[in-house]
């Protein structure tokens, strides 16, 4: 993957911050609000008009087997979250919700969540659109934003939680980076019920290696 600078949504470009230099640490606990872009892809904040796309894809049966989301997940449930949901989420700085764009088409959804800003943690999300899997684009996708979380804002590390049981999301976390620290037992919830999550994690040093 080829990796561009993160740029504003007014288009402007700025230069990516160096790993090997001191990140100065921004005054304002909220991720801003800019596009990533990526050799295929645009990650950028959600739009009224994704809403059908995001229905499409939080209601097909991988997403809703390994995910904790509502069913049936209707209209409704979708704009409250491309309007409500994920904007309150980046003003609130508990993270940040972007769309991947490749060719024009809405291709998912990638997030940061939980954050701690004090200990300079985030943890990283995703699913993915039935159509666009296969093609490595949310391995891209989770490369691209876990770079600009640690080498443009100064992030120590970035956690990546899922079950073991979901092959296609632990090898995305493998092969975007992310070293397997470990299993924790019970600890996460998908509509089945309860599951062990394996955990991953990348830090600032890895972007060195």
């Amino acid at each position: 993957m080829r990796w561009r600078p993160w740029s504003p949504n007014t288009g402007r470009s700025h230069r990516s911050a160096s790993p090997a230099r001191r990140i100065p640490r921004r005054r304002g606990n909220t991720f801003p609000d800019l596009d990533i872009r990526t050799s295929r892809l645009l990650l950028r904040e959600l739009r009224e008009t994704d809403v059908p796309e995001v229905v499409a894809g939080a209601s097909d049966e991988v997403t809703q087997r390994w995910l904790p989301l509502p069913w049936p997940y209707t209209e409704h449930h979708a704009t409250m979250f491309v309007t409500r949901l994920a904007p309150a989420m980046r003003v609130s700085g508990h993270g940040t919700v972007r769309a991947l764009e490749y060719d024009g088409n809405f291709a998912g959804v990638i997030d940061l969540k939980r954050t701690d800003w004090t200990a300079r943690v985030t943890e990283i999300g995703y699913w993915t659109m039935p159509g666009f899997r296969g093609l490595g684009l949310t391995t891209e996708a989770a490369s691209a934003i876990t770079r600009w979380a640690l080498a443009d804002l100064g992030f120590e590390r970035v956690e990546l939680r899922v079950p073991p049981e979901n092959r296609a999301s632990n090898r995305v976390a493998v092969k975007s980076g992310f070293a397997l620290e470990g299993i924790l037992r019970n600890a996460g919830q998908i509509r089945a019920g309860r599951v062990d999550l394996a955990v991953y994690s990348r830090i600032r040093a890895d972007l060195t290696e």
